[in-house]
C-alpha cells in the first residue's frame, strides 16, 4: 500500500449496476448452501451519503481483486465512478469531509489479522472526482522521522481520525497518540487540512498529557475529556462560559459514574449512565446547575444497554433522534416528520429492522438512505423516493450479500430464561429452517468471546447462519458477565470464569432442550473467551458435551493472570494489576481456585473430541495457550485435532482462512455431532 494507483473518474459498466439493484428472491438453492458463500466477503461493505445527499459513496471489490471506493451521482444518470483504489491493499473505513472530499484508512484483507501488531490504518483522502489523491497519515508503523524541512505534511504512522465536522471545509480532526513504554498515554487532538496535509494547533491549556478521548463542538472546540492515570479517571469539562476546564466527576476508571457521547451547538452534554435495579445503560443530559447527569433520560430501555448513537442535524446544533439496539436495532426520533417517515418505511418493509440515514435530515427534502437486516437476511439498502407512492418509493440500492439465498436463512428468538440461582440470562436460539414440528436436531452452544460483551444481535451472522444450515440448533446464551444487559448482570460474571458462568452455559441448553427444541446431544463451541469455556465444559461437564470446538482460547490461566517475558501479548500492566484480579482472579492469593478452573491443569479430564484453531501472530492470546493445552492433552493420551493459520491473530480475516476453519467445523461435527443421527 505503499503506491496507490487511483481510477479516474468514468462510468462502470453495467454488472456493478446488476450488483447494486439485484432482488434476493429466486436465488434459493434446494441443494445445501456452499460454505463459501457464508463466509466471502459481502458484494458492498460500506455506503453513505455525500453531506448534500447528491452523491452516494461505497466500497466494493466485485469485479476486482481489492476493495475499492466508488461514488455514485444520485443527480441525473446516476452514473459511477472508481474514486480510489490500491494495487496491493485495500480500502478501509471512509467518510464524507464535504460534499467533495473523503477520506478513508487502508488495509490488507488478503493478508492474516496478525498484520494489524504492525501495521497502522494509514489516513487518505481523495475528491469525489477521483482527483487530488493525498497521503495524510503514513500506515507503516516505523516511517523513517519527518524533515521538517521537506515538504512532505505526511503525519506519522500515531495519528488517527478522530472526528470530521460539518461545515469545516477541508479540516478534520485528527489525534496523536501520545505513547510511553509501549502503551498509549495520551492522545494530543490538532485540525488538519485534508486539501493539503497541513495542520494547526487546538488550543489545550489546561488539558492534563494523559487525556484518551475528546468530544468537541460543531465548531471544533473541544468541550468534554475523559483522563486516565493509573488506576484513576476524571472527566473534564471546558464550557462556553470562559471559565475553563473544571473537573465534572472522578473515580476508578471502570466506575466513572458517567461517560461522555456528544456535545451540540448549545452547548449540550449528551452522556451515558447507569439507571434502574439493573444497572442498565441510559441516555442523558449533564444537568450543570445541580452537577450530575439530569433526573429524566431522553432514552432508556430496562433491560438492555441502550448503546446510542445520537443523529444531529446538518449544523450540530439540534438531536433528531438517537438509534439503540434492544433485542432489535430501533430509532427514537424526536424530530415529527422523521418519526413519521419511520413509521411508513416500518409499515411497508415489517420483516426487518430499518435504520434511516439521511442528507440534510432536518430539511422537507432530505435524502434518505434506509438500512434493513434481520436475522435471516444479510440485509439491503433503499434509497426513499418521496414522489413515489407505496413500496415504490423504495429505490433498491445495495444488497449486502446476494450469494446468499434468504428463503435457505433461519430466524433467532430471543427470550430471557432462569439460570439455576435464580438469575435471568438473556438468550438467543436459532432453529433450523425446514425442520418437521417435533423434530428435535443435536445442538450447538456458541460462547461468545470477551466475556465482556455483548454475543447476540437480531442480525444475520455467518457462522450461527452456516451452523443452522447443517442442522444444528445455535444457542448462545448472555451468561453473567455478559455486557449489554446492565451492570448488575455484567458483574455478576466477577471472577466466576470457571464456575457460574459456566453453570449458565449448562443452564442454557438444559432449558432449549427441556422445550423440546434441541436433542439429548451437543458441542460446545467458542473463541477466545468462548474457547476457555469451551475446554472448561469439557472439563467439568463431560455428561453434557459430545465434543468441543475452541479457536483463540484462553487455556493456561496462570499465564493469561501474570503473563511471561517469554511470551508476548498486549494486556496492558493496568489490566494484570487492576482489572483482570478484580474480574478473575488474582495470584498468588487465589492460587487454588486458579488451579481449579485452569484448562491445562485440568486437561486429563477431558475425554471428548476437541477441535483446537489458533493464529501465529495472536497477542491477545498467544499461540503459547493452544501449544500448552495441545501438550497437556497429548501428555493424558486424548490427542485434539490442532490447527494453525500462519499471520492470523485473534481470529482469521483471510477470506481463505475462514473458508477452510468452517469446513473443518463442518467436518468435525459431522464426524462427532451428526445432525441426521439418532
Amino acid at each position: 500500500m505503499n503506491d496507490a494507483r487511483m481510477r479516474g473518474s468514468r462510468r462502470l459498466s453495467a454488472w456493478l449496476m446488476t450488483i447494486l439493484l439485484a432482488l434476493l428472491p429466486g436465488l434459493a438453492a434446494a441443494a445445501a448452501v456452499p460454505v463459501e458463500r457464508f463466509f466471502q466477503r459481502p458484494a458492498i461493505e460500506q455506503l453513505k451519503l455525500s453531506p448534500s445527499g447528491r452523491q452516494l459513496a461505497f466500497t466494493t471489490s466485485v469485479k476486482r481483486e481489492r476493495v475499492g471506493l466508488v461514488v455514485m451521482n444520485l443527480d441525473g444518470d446516476r452514473s459511477l465512478r472508481w474514486v480510489a483504489a490500491f494495487e496491493d491493499g485495500d480500502i478501509g473505513r471512509f467518510q464524507w469531509v464535504n460534499d467533495e472530499r473523503l477520506v478513508f484508512s487502508a488495509i490488507d484483507y488478503q493478508e492474516g489479522s496478525g498484520e494489524d501488531y504492525e501495521y497502522a490504518p494509514g489516513l487518505y483522502s481523495v475528491k469525489s472526482d477521483g482527483t487530488e489523491f493525498r497521503q495524510l497519515v503514513y500506515r507503516r508503523n516505523t516511517p523513517a522521522p519527518i524533515d521538517t524541512r521537506i515538504r512532505d505534511n505526511t503525519l506519522t504512522w500515531n495519528h488517527q481520525l478522530l472526528q470530521v465536522l460539518p461545515g469545516q471545509g477541508d479540516e478534520v480532526i485528527v489525534g496523536q497518540w501520545l505513547i510511553g513504554r509501549g502503551e498509549v498515554t495520551g492522545v494530543e487532538p490538532m485540525w488538519l487540512n485534508t486539501a493539503t496535509g497541513r495542520t494547526r494547533r487546538i488550543d489545550l491549556s489546561g488539558t492534563p498529557r494523559h487525556a484518551m478521548a475528546w468530544w468537541f463542538d460543531p465548531q471544533g472546540v473541544p468541550r468534554a475529556l475523559v483522563a486516565v492515570r493509573d488506576n484513576r479517571a476524571s472527566i473534564l469539562w471546558n464550557g462556553r462560559d470562559g471559565g475553563g476546564w473544571r473537573t465534572l466527576a472522578e473515580a476508578a476508571r471502570d466506575e466513572l459514574p458517567f461517560t461522555p457521547e456528544a456535545v451540540d451547538g448549545k452547548g449540550e452534554l449528551y452522556l451515558v449512565h447507569r439507571h434502574g435495579a439493573g444497572g442498565w445503560e441510559a441516555l442523558g443530559r449533564y444537568d450543570f446547575a445541580a452537577g450530575r447527569p439530569a433526573a429524566t433520560n431522553l432514552v432508556e430501555a430496562p433491560g438492555f444497554d441502550v448503546s446510542p448513537d445520537l443523529v444531529f442535524d446538518s449544523t450540530g446544533q439540534r438531536l433528531l433522534g438517537v438509534h439503540l439496539e434492544t433485542d432489535a436495532h430501533t430509532t427514537v426520533w424526536y424530530d415529527p416528520a422523521l418519526r413519521a417517515l419511520q413509521a411508513k418505511i416500518d409499515a411497508l418493509l415489517p420483516d426487518w429492522s430499518n435504520r434511516l440515514s439521511c442528507a440534510r435530515c432536518e430539511r422537507d427534502d432530505r435524502v434518505v438512505l434506509v438500512h434493513s437486516r434481520s436475522a435471516s437476511d444479510p440485509g439491503r439498502v433503499w434509497l426513499w423516493r418521496p414522489d413515489q407512492e407505496g413500496r415504490n418509493a423504495l429505490q433498491l440500492m445495495q444488497v449486502a450479500r446476494p450469494e446468499v439465498p434468504v428463503a435457505q436463512m433461519a430466524d433467532k428468538g430471543f427470550e430471557r430464561i432462569r439460570t439455576r440461582d435464580g438469575r435471568e440470562m438473556p438468550l438467543w436460539v436459532t432453529r433450523p429452517v425446514g425442520l418437521p414440528a417435533k423434530a428435535r436436531p443435536p445442538a450447538v452452544v456458541l460462547v461468545h468471546g470477551g466475556p465482556w460483551v455483548r454475543g447476540g444481535h437480531w442480525a444475520w451472522d455467518p457462522m450461527v447462519q452456516f451452523l443452522a444450515s447443517r442442522g444444528y440448533v445455535v444457542i448462545e446464551p448472555e451468561f453473567r458477565g455478559s455486557a449489554g444487559y446492565g451492570l448488575v448482570h455484567e458483574r455478576a460474571g466477577d471472577r466466576q470464569w470457571g464456575r457460574a458462568m459456566q453453570d449458565d452455559l449448562a443452564d442454557a441448553l438444559r432449558y432449549v432442550q427441556s422445550k423440546g427444541i434441541a436433542g439429548e446431544r451437543a458441542c460446545i463451541m467458542g473463541a477466545s473467551y468462548g474457547g476457555y469455556a469451551t475446554l472448561m465444559g469439557l472439563v467439568s461437564q463431560p455428561e453434557l458435551w459430545s465434543c468441543g470446538i475452541q479457536w483463540v482460547g484462553v487455556a493456561d490461566m496462570e499465564l493469561f493472570l501474570k503473563g511471561s517475558w517469554l511470551v508476548r501479548d498486549d494486556i496492558s500492566s493496568q489490566g494484570r494489576s487492576v482489572s483482570l484480579p478484580k474480574r478473575v482472579a488474582r495470584l498468588p492469593e487465589d492460587a487454588a481456585m486458579v488451579e481449579a478452573i485452569d484448562p491445562v491443569r485440568q486437561a486429563a479430564r477431558i475425554k471428548a473430541p476437541l477441535l483446537m484453531a489458533y493464529g501465529t501472530e495472536d497477542q491477545r492470546v498467544p499461540i503459547a495457550h493452544g501449544e500448552r493445552m495441545r501438550d497437556a492433552l497429548r501428555r493424558a493420551g486424548r490427542e485434539p485435532e490442532w490447527v494453525v493459520y500462519p499471520g492470523e491473530a485473534h481470529g482469521w480475516r483471510t477470506e481463505k482462512n475462514q473458508i477452510d476453519f468452517a469446513r473443518r467445523v463442518e467436518a468435525f461435527l459431522a464426524k462427532h455431532l451428526p445432525a441426521s443421527g439418532p
